[in-house]
C-alpha cells in the first residue's frame, strides 16, 4: 500500500513538473514573439521615416538620383521582407544604403543646416538606438527560450510538444553591429 502511495505521489509529482515546465515553454515562445513584434514596430518607425528623409535630400541633392534610389528600393525590400531571415538580408542592405545617403548629404552643407533634415536624423537617430534595444530585449528572450528548449528535462517536455529553437536577430558585418553614427 505504501509502495502505491509513493509511486502515485512520485507520478502527480512529475506530472505537476511537466506542466510547470510546458507553461514556462508557452511563456517564453510568447516573449520571444513579442519581442520580435516590438523590433517590427520600431523597423516600421524607421520605414516610415526614410521616405520624408529622401524627400528632404532630394530638394538638394537631385543629381544623386541613383542613392535615392538605392535608399527607396532597400527600403521596399524590407518592409515587403516576411522571414526573419529576410528582414536581416533586407536590413542590411537598408543600412547600407542609409550610409550611402548620408554620405551624400555630407556635401550639402545647406541640407545639413535644414531645420526638417536636422528633426528628421534626431528621430532616425532615435529609432535606431529603439531597434538596437529590441533586438537585444529579443536576442535574450530567444537565449532563454533556447537554452529551456535544449536542458534536461525540459527538452524531454520541448520535444513532445514541439517546441523549437528560435532564430537569433543577428547581422552578418560586425560593423553593422553598432547603431549608425550619423554626423552632420
Amino acid at each position: 500500500m505504501i509502495a502505491i502511495l509513493l509511486i502515485s505521489a512520485l507520478i502527480v509529482i512529475f506530472f505537476f513538473y511537466g506542466v510547470s515546465i510546458y507553461n514556462r515553454l508557452i511563456k517564453l515562445r510568447n516573449l520571444v514573439q513579442e519581442a520580435w513584434s516590438s523590433i517590427d514596430v520600431m523597423l516600421k518607425k524607421r520605414h516610415d521615416l526614410i521616405p520624408n528623409l529622401v524627400e528632404t535630400v532630394k530638394g538638394y541633392a537631385t543629381h544623386e538620383r541613383e542613392t535615392l534610389d538605392s535608399v527607396t528600393q532597400a527600403r521596399t525590400q524590407a518592409v515587403g521582407a516576411k522571414s526573419l531571415e529576410a528582414k536581416e538580408a533586407a536590413e542590411k542592405n537598408l543600412n547600407q544604403a542609409m550610409m550611402n545617403l548620408f554620405a551624400v548629404a555630407e556635401q550639402y552643407p545647406d541640407l545639413k543646416a535644414n531645420t526638417n533634415f536636422q528633426q528628421l536624423q534626431n528621430e532616425l537617430t532615435a529609432v535606431e538606438n529603439d531597434i538596437e534595444k529590441s533586438r537585444r530585449y529579443y536576442n535574450g528572450t530567444v537565449r532563454e527560450n533556447n537554452t529551456l528548449v535544449e536542458s534536461f528535462p525540459s527538452n524531454i517536455i520541448a520535444s513532445m510538444f514541439k517546441f523549437e529553437n528560435a532564430a537569433f536577430f543577428e547581422l552578418d558585418n560586425p560593423a553593422e553591429r553598432e547603431v549608425p553614427n550619423v554626423k552632420f
